[in-house]
């Protein structure tokens, strides 16, 4: 187990930004949130699978809705507020009559990892370095869990307004998704969820080992990468061993919130190498499906993250602007997404696109960088 200091906090938030693939709730508040804590003396501890007990209760907490650009980062204003997913974090705990000694984030993402590390600092345990989606995904049901057959329930939700739900029983987590999203809805488009208590022995093997020290190696080798001035988009690139996917000015971009849900699309034109071409990505919340010169080019469960040419900081949705430059990079989705029912919950069919998967690493046309 290992004690994070602000400098490692800064790159794993960094890094879990770009693994978001757009989504995955507000870095900049995140880390506001953070640093508000390591200044009243929290400590955010990370503990590998094989510190948990088997017979240990662990959970997982995170935000659920959908994000205006003034809520995805492009604001500064810091509330004190007591966070909805720790009152249901704590609610769940009530409920079961029993403590957890671990949180798990939902998913790698600026906002949600960090909501899970401010829960895990504010309850005095460590967050856990796994995850059960490798990345960020806009439906519950989108998990590993759901995969190996872990129960969402029971649940928690809370809500700003003071709500507090258990959900003792669910007939599946695709009803989960339905019941949590129309209490965000309801509630300003957001809402606290506490869900899969499980035991340690089911944890291990449920999820993708070692995803946040994978984000801190990319968030951490974008920053040297800078202060170095070497191509941080490269750095982004080789640390995560993915693809660079294409880099432009973004055209035309257009979004809307619909059922709690950030739905855009982003169309991006051409410079350098990409000169003459054009990229679009369709998104729900997260990047789902992307096409070069409007052949399908990258689809999810593989990762298609937008970041910034400079910087190599990702640009979440919706704030990527027109005129804006950007570089597209992607990595491969973890093993277990690419299984059939991997595919079957989280691949292009699901969002209503008849395009055949193909891994990311297969397309002859992409090239890795490093």
């Amino acid at each position: 187990m290992q004690t994070l200091d602000q400098q490692q906090l800064e790159d794993l938030i960094r890094g879990c930004t770009i693994l978001g693939t757009g989504g995955g709730g507000s870095p900049t508040r995140g880390l506001q949130l953070i640093r508000s804590d390591l200044a009243a003396g929290r400590q955010f501890k990370l503990a590998g699978l094989e510190e948990v007990p088997d017979d240990a209760l662990v959970g997982s907490p995170y935000m659920c809705g959908s994000v205006s650009p003034e809520e995805s980062g492009e604001t500064t204003a810091l509330v004190d507020e007591e966070m909805e997913c720790l009152v249901a974090f704590r609610a769940l705990q009530g409920y079961l009559g029993q403590a957890f000694v671990a949180a798990i984030a939902s998913e790698i993402g600026g906002g949600n990892t960090a909501v899970a590390l401010r829960v895990a600092a504010r309850q005095g345990i460590p967050i856990i370095d796994a995850d059960p989606a490798g990345r960020s995904v806009p439906e519950l049901q989108q998990t590993t869990f759901c995969i190996k057959d872990v129960p969402i329930a029971p649940l928690a939700v809370a809500t700003a307004k003071g709500d507090v739900i258990i959900v003792k029983e669910v007939s599946d987590d695709y009803r989960a998704e339905a019941i949590a999203r129309a209490v965000a809805v309801v509630s300003n488009d957001r809402a606290g969820v506490t869900d899969h208590p499980m035991v340690g022995k089911a944890l291990k093997t449920s999820v993708v080992p070692g995803t946040l020290t994978t984000a801190l190696t990319i968030g951490k080798a974008v920053r040297e990468a800078r202060s170095s001035g070497a191509d941080p988009v490269q750095a982004a690139v080789s640390a995560g061993n993915g693809f660079f996917l294409f880099e432009g000015e973004v055209a035309k971009t257009d979004w809307k919130i619909e059922e709690g849900f950030t739905i855009g699309e982003l169309t991006i034109s051409g410079q350098a190498d990409d000169r003459g071409h054009h990229y679009r990505i369709w998104y729900k919340n997260e990047h789902i499906v992307s096409w070069y010169d409007d052949e399908p080019d990258v689809t999810v469960p593989d990762l298609i993250c937008v970041l910034d040419p400079k910087t190599g900081e990702a640009i979440t949705n919706p704030n990527c602007k027109k005129e804006r430059e950007v570089a597209i990079i992607g990595y491969p989705a973890p093993e277990l997404w690419r299984s059939s029912k991997g595919l079957e919950l989280f691949g292009p069919k699901h969002f209503g696109y008849g395009i055949p998967y193909r891994p990311i690493e297969k397309n002859s046309r992409i090239r890795q960088l490093g």
